[in-house]
């Protein structure tokens, strides 16, 4: 006779619980490869939402005076010239001072080959060996020509990129409201309330988000620039410019930026003005997190700060830079959005900012064609 054996409980439950957790993973990395697939078109559509989101305001008051249409297409051809105006000053300043600045460079490269040589008793020829042994290893670091190709390849998805990302930012405040209400009814009628009221506190995550991000980006950005430009460090309105487009990074574009800053006045005029540039730094960060980051942010975002660096941190590996952009206003729509829909409650928790259209019934109209 043959002993019958029966398999524990606990395994059971736990093979269970394993054959569900690969399923889940599978569909997580079919989602990850099909949107690394399209990434060219839905990172400049992510683009478009965050800009939408800090202009539809702008768009609905100048709304009051222009035809809807007129006022969409002021909003994005002011868009376009503010964008463009700074990275010609920034491209300006770059190459009016990129001489004085490769000879500053030298001379500072010089002072700290000599303070560590004199702190730690290193030679010339160990320098020279360091450097030749660098220099072998960027020349042998890969295949030039399939780098330019990439490099090529690379910037005709950015300017592909960035037509996409208007065209996107054009209709999305024109037609926004419209296309959200198209988007919900595809879902089933049961299914609509829940799915518009959650696209409301989806909205309003996003919006109070980035309204709260401009102000603390500007405040850090005329509070370094200004004291880099009164310290004379090289390249002034292009370190504010660099702190703007960092901040909307939390803690790590800051400490970004801040580092340039300091490299910068390190560089061009030593260690004493490089030590001053980074108490300007670290007393403007200092405002910016005890001040303006519990009023702004800490309101618009109910997340942890190490929420913030973990999430920081994965979209970066995920996704680069990008990643590390929309981690933060991804993880605050998942918190309020998931709060939302395990309350119960159909109607958002609090009310959020007008935006006509938006909020309208989402039941009525006619069907998309595919639904």
């Amino acid at each position: 006779m043959t002993e019958k054996t029966t398999v524990p409980r606990g395994i059971r439950e736990a093979s269970s619980w394993a054959g569900r957790l690969l399923l889940i993973a599978a569909a997580l990395a079919v989602l990850y490869l099909a949107v690394a697939f399209l990434s060219p078109v839905l990172v400049p559509i992510a683009v478009a939402l965050l800009l939408t989101a800090l202009l539809r305001p702008l768009a609905l008051r100048l709304h009051r005076w222009l035809p809807l249409g007129a006022a969409t297409g002021v909003i994005v051809l002011g868009t376009i010239v503010v964008v463009g105006g700074l990275l010609t000053l920034v491209g300006t300043q770059f190459t009016n001072g990129f001489g004085d600045l490769t000879a500053q460079v030298a001379d500072g490269v010089n002072q700290i080959r000599d303070w560590v040589r004199t702190t730690f008793h290193i030679t010339d020829t160990q320098f020279n060996a360091w450097f030749d042994q660098i220099r072998e290893t960027i020349s042998s670091s890969g295949d030039l020509s399939a780098r330019a190709a990439s490099i090529g390849l690379t910037a005709t998805h950015f300017v592909a990129g960035i037509f996409v990302a208007l065209f996107a930012l054009f209709f999305f405040l024109y037609d926004g409201p419209r296309i959200w209400q198209w988007v919900v009814r595809l879902f089933p009628r049961a299914a609509r309330d829940k799915v518009g009221s959650s696209g409301q506190i989806a909205w309003h995550q996003l919006s109070a988000f980035v309204r709260a991000t401009i102000i603390v980006a500007a405040v850090d950005a005329i509070g370094i620039s200004l004291g880099a430009a009164i310290l004379e460090v090289p390249f002034a309105f292009a370190i504010g410019v660099l702190v703007f487009i960092l901040s909307f990074i939390p803690i790590v574009g800051a400490l970004l930026s801040g580092a340039v800053a300091v490299l910068l006045a390190l560089v061009a005029h030593g260690p004493g003005v490089a030590l001053i540039m980074l108490a300007v730094v670290i007393g403007v960060q200092q405002i910016e997190s005890h001040v303006l980051q519990p009023f702004l942010l800490g309101r618009a975002v109910s997340v942890h700060p190490l929420a913030v660096i973990l999430g920081i941190a994965a979209g970066s590996l995920i996704a680069g830079i990008v990643g590390a952009l929309l981690a933060v206003p991804t993880m605050a729509i998942l918190n309020a959005v998931g709060k939302h829909l395990l309350s119960g409650d159909a109607e958002p928790d609090r009310e959020p900012e007008p935006d006509p259209g938006l909020a309208g019934p989402v039941g009525e109209g006619p069907e998309p064609a595919n639904a």
